[in-house]
């Protein structure tokens, strides 16, 4: 039921981006571009969003064929786990097994390991999508739209950080996709366009 929805939520999030090269007319009755902020900005934050829940299908439907490096059900499969989570007696080291020590005596910091309920995960806050500006051509991304994705992340036991990310959105096939996705650095926050400047490499 959950995968319907998601479908049907996808679909209908390209489907907007598609309407939204529409455009109107002019008083000349010329037809003029419409204005792809609202289609642009819905796919980043769905995309995001997607990400977020480890939903793949819409993630990869939403990326473009060159951020995918294949099909469809290549980027599902491939970002998929294959195996099951391992049991509390598979994840625990043997009573004989001792950690590495190192000179001063102290010995590593244990990893988290993965439960029979899965690995440890981290809460994620609503994505906000703003901030659309237009990008040129870089390397080998065509010219788009950028959008700052943001949102919170908290570990168990940690307090919560909050995560910007620079997205490209490309028209491919009708529809917005996501081409590029970027870390946004604090300190570019406040200083011209921290989107432009994590899309184009600095």
């Amino acid at each position: 039921m959950k995968r319907a929805a998601a479908v049907l939520m996808t679909a209908g999030v390209l489907a907007l981006a598609g309407c939204s090269s529409d455009g109107g007319k002019d008083e000349g009755g010329n037809k003029t571009p419409a204005d792809p902020t609202d289609a642009v900005l819905k796919v980043a934050r769905s995309y995001q969003e997607a990400k977020n829940r480890q939903d793949w299908r819409p993630w990869c439907e939403m990326s473009s064929a060159r951020l995918r490096g294949g099909t469809v059900a290549e980027c599902v499969a491939e970002n998929t786990p294959s195996s099951p989570s391992p049991t509390p007696e598979e994840s625990s080291p043997s009573p004989d097994y001792s950690p590495p020590t190192y000179a001063d005596g102290s010995t590593p910091t244990p990893r988290a390991r993965p439960s029979s309920s899965g690995p440890e995960r981290a809460d994620t806050g609503p994505v906000s999508a703003s901030d659309v500006v237009e990008v040129p051509a870089a390397e080998d991304h065509p010219a788009g739209y950028g959008v700052l994705i943001t949102y919170t992340v908290k570990w168990p036991g940690k307090e919560a950080t909050t995560t910007r990310r620079a997205l490209r959105l490309v028209r491919e096939g009708g529809s917005w996709l996501v081409d590029q996705h970027e870390d946004v650095q604090a300190g570019d926050m406040g200083h011209g366009s921290p989107v432009r400047t994590a899309l184009s490499g600095g």
